[in-house]
């Protein structure tokens, strides 16, 4: 086990590779989509395994692989997937990188107020003036330190790479140059040299403008709405007179705005106030810039785009909806769409549904977010792209979506509801392929046998789990632009603002078969595989859950309490011994997770761990009585993309049946539970009452025919060899009434009534 390989990030997405676009673009495509940009690299090896990189548009960061080998300056085209590690947006991991050499014109940096460090300019080369680091005493590597503009604070952070490393933290004011990035839901700027890193010299003056009491950069955008006047602040962060000189508008609409800015002289590090007016005329969307000039020679003209609405409160409606709605990235457990812009629209707003079409419309004037529900639909995407990646997706269903073209903003939305682009994709199921080929649960070598399958694997650390199984699976969207996530053992779904963190949220990575019954515990320092196996980690609130179940064994709670949160429950089962129940709907994929543990790690459940008396029947009973759901199914595949490995207690129904636990030995006489009982507590059909589409599935196999009969016994539909793991029935045809259908299954036959609306 020991030649297990360990790995920092292991993240793996399969999509179409894209077409090369720049890097704001590209920061607009979902994540798991792969993207190819070109920029030049503001960083080099200080920094470690990763790579800012720029071009005249935005910043994206690009992470692992071949990365490693580009030195600061580089002009570089790099390929990978995207990922959102810790809130930071990043190309990763790399697979490929052609290096142009030396960039002829290398990016200076953007000069920027603290104010101004957000997601628009993540991954940027920018410089703050005039601030004071909080902290005294030397830099050490690896950490966070603030400084502090009078007013407004921000995150440096020091890497181990740089030579600030052990040198004194100025105690003066500085001016600090440094890469933006991002760590949960903190912003931050990274310097790479002690040259990033010098004391502040006022200059002779320098402008900064105001909108509305925030800055808007040079060539940075406002939108007005349908406000008559718009407050405008020039400051002079100088020592010395700013001279203004007038403004002018040009754009399109430049006749509908005005402004009293006129020639002035402004004192060191004064400021004076102006107005913008705004009287349209027509209805629609009214763009127009304002230049204004002075004497700062680098920002002169001051540029600022404006946008505004005209007498219908309205933007303009776009002319033509997005078209070719295709899925390049399609898994059990993600999907990934993509569609050509549509004809006068900035944004698109993507609805997503499962099992039927989306009947639902946005309306004019709402501003949505990811996450509310529109009618029948859920909001999977807004922005300014033409890729999306829905959180939430699980194995085995059939995603409807569609995608409608809009403008305008902050209740000023003008939406195209004609002809939106549609489509629909299944995700997939189990793809097991010929994994288990030659293992045969009649073989008295059956837990060697599984155990040699499983392993080796890849080990992925375990505090990766957040960057792999929270942001890649496990959160989901609610309404208000929120996520949540659930405890598996409680049921609690506890709402919360991305980006996911453990302490924000009091969550935890639960080990299922605990920590303490591992024969090498502690196992955590080094990290040892079984600490780390994604199939026993699961996410459940620490203090209400997680800290009660501890290292109880699991098992049905029937008489004394001691704790209870929701649906979990630590109590006395029927002998009178501690345990902890979890809800229902956890309690096979619990179940699995112990019993895969048990055969991956050459475990006993006699006499090698703290609960000597973890019942095997019980968790038996549980499997087959809970057996894989589609979301298990998805978290398999996701974690088989991650490890290399499966569960062999997901993929099959009776593995279980032929294996003492106990003793990690074979069990030729198979579980007590008749294969029918099995069969009917896995058969699943849905909707109910059904409509058009009835979906049938039996969790842990295939259905390889099918037979649907009416009330008076005449068949009405049948099909052989299908070997299906979700059947889609069409039902348009059937009368209102009843009908039963009869599966076949490498397990035998099972039969259910139904009813069609």
């Amino acid at each position: 086990m020991k030649n297990i390989l360990s790995i920092l990030g292991f993240f793996v997405f399969l999509g179409t590779l894209s077409a090369q676009t720049d890097i704001a673009n590209a920061r607009t495509f979902g994540i798991g989509q792969t993207v190819t940009i070109t920029g030049v690299a503001t960083n080099g090896s200080e920094l470690g395994p990763i790579r800012y990189m720029q071009d005249g548009t935005a910043g994206l960061a690009a992470y692992g692989g071949p990365i490693g080998s580009v030195s600061r300056g580089d002009s570089i085209t790099v390929t990978g997937p995207l990922i959102e590690f810790s809130g930071l947006l990043e190309v990763s991991p790399v697979t490929n990188v052609v290096n142009h050499g030396p960039a002829n014109v290398q990016p200076t940096p953007l000069q920027i107020p603290i104010t101004s460090v957000n997601e628009s300019l993540e991954a940027q080369l920018t410089e703050i003036q005039n601030v004071t680091f909080v902290e005294v005493g030397n830099f050490a590597g690896n950490s966070t330190y603030t400084i502090f503009d009078g007013v407004n604070s921000l995150d440096v952070r020091v890497n181990s790479g740089t030579n600030l490393v052990g040198t004194a933290i100025p105690t003066g004011p500085i001016s600090i140059t440094g890469l933006v990035g991002q760590f949960n839901a903190n912003y931050q700027t990274i310097p790479r040299d002690l040259n990033d890193i010098v004391a502040y010299v006022a200059p002779a003056f320098e402008i900064n403008v105001l909108v509305e009491g925030a800055t808007v950069l040079n060539n940075g955008n406002y939108f007005v709405g349908n406000s008559s006047v718009v407050n405008v602040t020039i400051e002079n962060l100088g020592s010395t007179n700013l001279n203004v000189t007038g403004h002018t508008f040009t754009g399109a609409n430049a006749a509908a705005f005005t402004s009293n800015i006129s020639a002035a002289s402004i004192g060191g590090l004064g400021s004076q106030a102006y107005t913008v007016n705004f009287a349209p005329t027509m209805t629609g969307s009214y763009f127009a810039a304002i230049e204004i000039g002075s004497n700062d020679t680098d920002e002169n003209p001051y540029t600022i785009y404006f946008e505004g609405v005209g007498t219908d409160n309205l933007a303009t409606e776009p002319t033509a909806s997005a078209s070719a709605l295709t899925f390049p990235l399609l898994e059990a457990y993600t999907l990934g769409g993509q569609y050509t812009a549509g004809t006068g629209a900035s944004n698109y707003l993507v609805l997503i549904k499962s099992g039927s079409p989306i009947t639902a419309v946005p309306v004019d004037a709402n501003s949505y977010m990811r996450g509310d529900w529109i009618g029948d639909a859920k909001v999977a995407y807004i922005g300014s792209g033409t890729s999306f990646t829905p959180r939430g997706v699980i194995a085995n269903q059939d995603y409807h979506f569609s995608i409608y073209a809009f403008n305008g903003s902050n209740g000023f939305e003008n939406y195209l509801t004609t002809a939106p682009a549609t489509g629909n994709v299944a995700s997939l199921g189990e793809d097991i392929g010929t994994y288990y080929s030659g293992i045969s649960s009649a073989s008295p070598t059956l837990p060697a046998d599984l155990y040699s399958l499983i392993n080796p694997h890849t080990q992925v650390s375990y505090f990766l789990y957040k960057q792999t199984m929270m942001n890649e699976f496990e959160v989901k969207d609610t309404t208000n632009g929120q996520s949540f996530i659930t405890c598996v053992y409680s049921g609690e779904n506890l709402v919360f603002d991305d980006p996911f963190d453990w302490t924000a949220t009091g969550y935890s990575r639960e080990h299922t078969f605990p920590h303490s019954w591992m024969h090498t515990w502690p196992a955590n320092s080094p990290e040892e595989p079984e600490y780390t196996d994604q199939h026993n980690l699961y996410p459940t609130n620490l203090n209400q859950a997680n800290q009660p179940r501890s290292n109880v064994p699991l098992g049905e709670v029937t008489g004394a309490v001691s704790q209870s949160y929701l649906e979990g429950t630590l109590g006395q089962n029927p002998s009178g011994q501690l345990v902890y129940e979890p809800r229902d709907s956890h309690k096979g994929n619990a179940a699995r997770a112990i019993l895969y543990m048990t055969v991956a790690y050459n475990f006993e459940m006699a006499g090698n761990f703290n609960s000597d008396d973890q019942d095997q029947e019980l968790l038996k009973d549980w499997h087959f009585a809970d057996l894989p759901d589609n979301y298990e199914i998805a978290r398999q595949e996701y974690i088989f993309s991650l490890q290399g490995n499966r569960n062999p207690f997901i993929d099959s129904v009776e593995f279980a049946c032929f294996i003492d636990f106990q003793q990690n030995t074979h069990d030729a006489n198979g579980c007590l539970v008749g294969i029918d009982e099995k069969l009917e507590n896995s058969f699943v059909i849905y909707p109910v009452p059904s409509n058009d589409i009835v979906y049938v599935q039996v969790n842990g196999t295939t259905i390889n025919s099918y037979h649907v009969i009416d009330m008076q016994g005449r068949s009405i539909l049948s099909a052989e060899q299908v070997e299906l793991s979700l059947l889609e029935i069409d039902a348009s045809s059937f009368t209102s009434g009843s009908y039963i259908i009869e599966v076949t299954t490498p397990y035998g036959k099972v039969q259910r009534k139904f009813i069609v609306e």
